[in-house]
């Protein structure tokens, strides 16, 4: 089989398409056929050793895929040769096939495709998890999301609009802006690019506080981190909750000052360590996951496609920031 690795610490460019022997599935695993890959903005971390996890090199990156079982382990049960999955593999799913544990896997139902499987768990999961679990969102309440137009962004402004909430989307740029109107965002503020001074981020503040209403943003959803967050949390209501998601721009320094003026809650999401920690909450979340997007109140919204052996430019999508929605690269 073919697979994209990282045989050294590097950019996407580093990544080599190698000629490796089919995978096995050892005792409590499957293989599955890899049909399509969805890549997130771990991949970009892990490849460069910036990630909390560091897989042991050579490794493929790619966490989160669809595909077809090809073949099932000793002790295996309740998977079969032939049914459609979705899966976490951490890494290793930019590879035509991938070995892994059984219960890592979902069955994807005969009418949902590979690239829909594919873009679900990790950005949706994320979601899910960080506006239910840690969020406790209501119906009525005002979410703002910071980096609203890459793919857990697009699933912040679906479920938000999906329990019920006023959704506040903060993008880059007039396009992504678009694209969040389009998911459904209530309102959209377009920010800069940092680094700011105090006058623009004091100026960002104002932006956020006008377009979330004199009472602020119930939740903020912090996918960017860097210089966007601490006018987010000057915009936040009273009891607020900030949900820190992501870093792409650089770990917050927030005056916890902030904090005690506004009686609000800072709260981590860490979805990978939750999967591990509490299995059954993950799965009924995923349950639901699949019973909004029957009801068509989620959509992924996949707006680049690569094929395997350029995987490297689909990874450097993210890290430039350019993608818009998900990204994904296809096997066939």
């Amino acid at each position: 089989m073919k697979a994209l690795r990282t045989h050294a610490v590097g950019g996407p460019e580093t990544l080599t398409l190698d000629d490796l022997p089919d995978p096995v599935a050892g005792p409590g695993q499957v293989v599955v056929a890899v049909k399509v890959c969805a890549i997130n903005f771990p991949d970009t971390l892990m490849i460069r050793d910036m990630y909390q996890f560091k897989p042991q090199r050579p490794y493929s990156p790619g966490g989160e895929f669809a595909g077809v079982i090809e073949s099932v382990g000793e002790g295996v049960t309740g998977w079969k040769a032939g049914d459609r999955v979705i899966g976490m593999c951490g890494n290793g799913g930019l590879a035509e096939k991938v070995a892994l544990e059984a219960h890592r896997l979902f069955p994807l139902p005969d009418d949902v495709s590979f690239e829909t499987g594919a873009s679900l768990l990790m950005t949706y999961g994320t979601t899910i998890h960080g506006l239910k679990d840690r969020g406790h969102i209501k119906a009525g309440e005002t979410l703002l999301i910071l980096g609203a137009a890459g793919g857990v962004g697009i699933s912040g402004i679906e479920l938000g609009k999906a329990y019920g909430a006023r959704v506040i989307a903060a993008v880059s740029s007039e396009e992504k802006a678009a694209a969040a109107r389009e998911a459904g965002a209530d309102d959209v503020v377009i920010y800069g690019r940092p680094p700011f001074d105090k006058d623009q981020s004091k100026a960002l503040a104002e932006a956020f506080k006008a377009a979330c209403g004199p009472n602020g943003a119930d939740i903020v959803y912090d996918i960017v981190g860097g210089d966007y967050s601490e006018p987010a949390v000057r915009a936040i209501a009273w009891e607020g909750r900030f949900l820190v998601v992501g870093f792409p721009a650089g770990i917050a320094r927030l005056p916890l000052n902030l904090t005690l003026l506004k009686s609000c809650d800072v709260c981590g999401v860490f979805w990978g360590a939750f999967v591990a920690r509490e299995p059954a909450r993950n799965a009924a979340n995923v349950a639901e996951l699949f019973a909004l997007l029957k009801e068509g109140r989620i959509n992924p919204r996949v707006s680049a496609r690569f094929p395997l052996e350029r995987g490297g430019e689909a990874i450097a999508m993210l890290a430039d920031r350019k993608a818009v929605g998900k990204v994904v690269v296809t096997m066939e």
